[in-house]
């Protein structure tokens, strides 16, 4: 029974911090738009390089971007 004592403040504790992160998250636009990051993984991200064709070039002969190798 004594179990009781400690168990249910700290659930309280925990639903109470669920409730504050939930309501802040909303206030701070959070949950404003849930369509269009569905839907921009659909869009292609075509690179100035590669207009007018649909093939990528062979990795082999393909020069770092940026210097980033």
């Amino acid at each position: 029974m004594n179990v009781v004592f400690i168990v249910l403040p700290l659930a309280l504790l925990i639903v109470g911090a669920a409730v504050w992160a939930f309501v802040r998250a909303a206030l701070s636009g959070q949950f404003d738009d849930l369509e269009t990051p569905a839907l921009r993984m659909l869009h292609d991200d075509n690179d100035a390089r590669y207009s007018g064709t649909n093939q990528v070039p062979d990795s082999r002969s393909a020069k770092p971007r940026d210097g980033v190798l």
